[in-house]
């Protein structure tokens, strides 16, 4: 049993462009503990006199100021309480802070680098790097992934999460046995066998996970979610198993409804996420008191799920995230005082052992049958029901073991059971009349063949000569059938590059990895996402690790030809070697009097040569090893990326097409004008809501010179600069769908042109539509 408090680690959180830092101090020393000091002057506006605390010192187990790397964080906070998991003890760590602190970003990590990864992909790396250095124990690892949302469960991991909604999918229920465990139904557990696995279970449940945009983050976590790792050990032959689980927990940032001036849905949203965070600090204050007999942890079902991670059995690290700016200074004291309290509960941690129940009822089996045989012998009752099948088959293998052993000691046991004993009576009977049987046909044969000896001698030496001259027919012919078939694939090679003009240097899938965005638009739709892609914020990001990925498949290429080249070398080494070995056998048979076993030191040159080569090739494949584990993270990021663009680019989209609508009630039908017909509306209602950019409307309503002054009035260069040809009204193709399309690109290319300010690029975006919309 280890008894200890919950570690409690603090970490700040860089300041943003537009943020104003507080007055802070951090005092690092390396016998005692970390102090954190908040200075919050005085307000002159407060009055003269004003007995507000001035400064605020709290101490933790250490404090990762703004320039702390992810890497810094998991040795520290992350690494020791996973070793303590992989020796069978249970652990737990959460981040708590306000909303926009960096919670999300420390526990999950960023997907814009692979250096951001957070504590959960980094855990997962550690744990299954040990698990395949430790071959003494069989391991098996499973994952859950838990969402608690408005104070009810679900499963991240559900493959029906996408498919429906919310409320349609089976809540997770916290049960509780007589014992007091707690048991989550319609939780489920996958297992995952690697890292890799891993990582895509937890890339699917990120992508599950409830997020909004808030005054205070553009990508609120509004959910607590709860990632479990689950490791059960056993050596072989043992009947001990240990089990242990890993809670990592992404706790939802607490807000000021008065400061953040949400409403609506993302009101409802703030008031339970205020609320189970409320129930978690009644909990973290009754364990603090002494002598207290009862603590709510049924108030919440955070609490509930996390019992053990507070005050149980569970080794608990927390770490408290601060947002130090002048405006959230409040909020950031109330964290550390809330850490200081959870600095006083103490755990007490046991090694999960249970004997393994498959074990003992074998154990018993074996046991009951043994008894029954004794007193079938004591009493002298008799069975008389023939054996199975499967005793038959044991009853086998123990004859052909107590033949085959060697030893005159050894005794053939089958227990007091009268039908084995016979059985084993009547089948030694049979082997031993099958073994005379034989004899005396090998004495027959043995006579024969000693007459044709020297017959087949002479035929055995004819057909060796025979099967000499074949080999080297057949090697002479396999070498003609290798260089044609290289000289074929260099002039299919050559082919292929001369119709493609592409190197293939770098596989497709990392050069085109992105490009499949947007294949079953229409034309406009298209061409309005080309220009929403190029103006994206993540499209500079998007590049870099397009280009980092490029460059990884080319270094795991050139690895790859290096080890082909190190294993060719090495098996030419090791040709050498085997020339000089028959060089040296003929050598000693040509002049009996040199000794062979002298040492060779053109062979021991040889022999160092292939060591060194195989050190450079374990270095090389090590290094392969590596940078496929980092382009797999990458293809997973960039994926990530290119599911956010394109939610993005359809919400946007659908906004536009919505403000159309309603901007048009009622369209007349002619050749030259169509209805927004209501379906593309409502095919796009089903995405997420969130404005990319307000736009300006053209009425099919008003004549045709009316629209395009419209359009020009809003920029004054691009009215001296329009042809009078331009000014005619824009044809329409009488296609609900197309036209659609074209007035919402239409209103897309005005709102882009309003913001980029630039006129030239204004003179460019306007002839493109207008040679877009030309009648075919």
């Amino acid at each position: 049993m280890v008894k200890e408090a919950i570690r409690v680690y603090a970490r700040v959180k860089p300041l943003g462009r537009r943020q104003q830092a507080g007055i802070y101090s951090i005092d690092d020393d390396e016998k005692s503990l970390s102090t954190l000091e908040v200075i919050v002057p005085h307000d002159l506006a407060d009055g003269v006199v004003n007995n507000k605390r001035e400064s605020y010192k709290f101490k933790f187990q250490k404090i990762f100021d703004q320039e702390a790397k992810q890497d810094v964080v998991f040795d520290s906070i992350a690494k020791p309480v996973a070793e303590c998991v992989l020796a069978g003890y249970n652990g737990t760590i959460f981040a708590y802070g306000q909303t926009g602190s960096g919670k999300t970003f420390t526990i999950t990590g960023g997907a814009e680098c692979y250096s951001d990864r957070g504590i959960i992909p980094r855990t997962l790396s550690y744990i299954f790097d040990q698990l395949q250095k430790d071959s003494s124990k069989v391991y098996t690892t499973h994952v859950s992934y838990l969402e608690i949302y408005n104070e009810c469960g679900y499963d991240l991991l559900d493959p029906r999460h996408e498919a429906s909604r919310l409320e349609d999918l089976p809540k997770v229920t916290v049960m509780e046995d007589p014992d007091q465990n707690i048991h989550l139904k319609n939780l489920s557990l996958q297992q995952a066998t690697n890292e890799e696995e891993a990582l895509n279970l937890l890339f699917l449940g990120d992508t599950n996970r409830m997020i909004a945009e808030t005054p205070m983050n553009q990508a609120s976590s509004r959910s607590h979610c709860i990632f479990t790792i689950h490791i059960s050990s056993k050596e072989p032959g043992s009947t001990t198993i240990r089990r242990s689980k890993l809670h990592l927990v992404d706790l939802a940032g607490s807000e000021r409804v008065a400061k953040t001036g949400v409403g609506g849905q993302l009101l409802t949203e703030a008031k339970y996420i205020n609320l189970s965070l409320h129930y978690l600090e009644q909990v973290i204050i009754a364990l603090a008191e002494k002598n207290r007999s009862h603590i709510p942890y049924r108030n919440s079902m955070m609490t509930s799920v996390l019992r053990d991670s507070l005050g149980g059995n569970c080794m608990t690290t927390m770490i408290a995230m601060l947002s130090i700016d002048k405006r959230n200074i409040d909020e950031s004291i109330s964290t550390c005082r809330f850490a200081q309290r959870v600095a006083l509960i103490k755990n007490e941690a046991v090694l999960n052992e249970e004997v393994d129940p498959r074990l003992i009822i074998v154990q018993l089996k074996k046991e009951i049958q043994e008894l029954k045989d004794e007193l079938e012998l004591v009493t002298g009752k008799q069975r008389t029901s023939e054996l199975s099948q499967e005793e038959l088959l044991q009853l086998d293998e123990l004859i052909e073991t107590f033949l085959e052993d060697n030893d005159p000691d050894s005794a053939l046991d089958v227990g007091a059971d009268m039908r084995k004993i016979k059985y084993c009576f009547v089948h030694m009977k049979e082997l031993m009349n099958y073994s005379k049987i034989s004899d005396r046909k090998w004495l027959s044969q043995h006579t024969s063949e000693e007459k044709d000896t020297n017959k087949e001698a002479e035929e055995l030496k004819k057909m060796k000569e025979l099967l000499q001259q074949r080999d080297n027919e057949i090697n002479i012919l396999v070498n003609m059938l290798k260089k044609e078939k290289k000289r074929a694939q260099d002039a299919l090679f050559q082919l292929n590059a001369a119709s493609t003009g592409i190197p293939c240097a770098v596989p497709s899938s990392a050069e085109d990895y992105y490009l499949s965005v947007g294949e079953n638009m229409s034309l406009g739709c298209q061409e309005a996402f080309e220009v929403f892609k190029r103006d994206h914020a993540d499209s500079v990001t998007t590049e870099d690790s397009k280009q980092l990925l490029k460059q990884r498949f080319a270094e795991a290429k050139c690895l790859g030809e290096k080890l082909n080249e190190v294993r060719n070398k090495i098996n030419n080494l090791k040709g050498k070697i085997t020339q000089r070995h028959i060089q040296k056998a003929a050598l000693a048979v040509s002049s009996p009097s040199e000794e062979l076993n002298t040492l060779d030191p053109v062979e021991e040159k040889l022999r160092m040569q292939i060591e060194e080569e195989k050190k450079s090739y374990r270095t090389m494949f090590n290094h392969l090893k590596g940078l496929k584990v980092e382009i797999e993270h990458l293809q997973l990021l960039m994926g990530k990326v290119k599911m956010k663009l394109q939610k993005d680019f359809e919400v946007w989209w659908s906004e536009e097409a919505r403000n159309l609508q309603q901007e048009k009630p009622e369209m007349v039908s002619s050749p030259n004008t169509t209805t927004v017909h209501p379906q593309f509306v409502k095919s796009s209602q089903h995405l997420s809501t969130k404005s990319f950019s307000e736009t300006t409307s053209v009425s099919p309503n008003e004549d045709p010179a009316g629209k395009n002054n419209s359009i020009a009035s809003n920029n004054p260069t691009l009215k001296t600069r329009i042809s009078p040809s331009s000014s005619a009204s824009i044809p329409l193709t009488g296609d609900s769908q197309a036209d659609a399309d074209i007035l919402a690109f239409i209103k897309a290319r005005q709102s882009i042109l309003q913001k980029k300010g630039k006129s030239c690029q204004k003179m460019g975006s306007h002839t493109k539509i207008s040679s877009m919309l030309k009648p075919k």
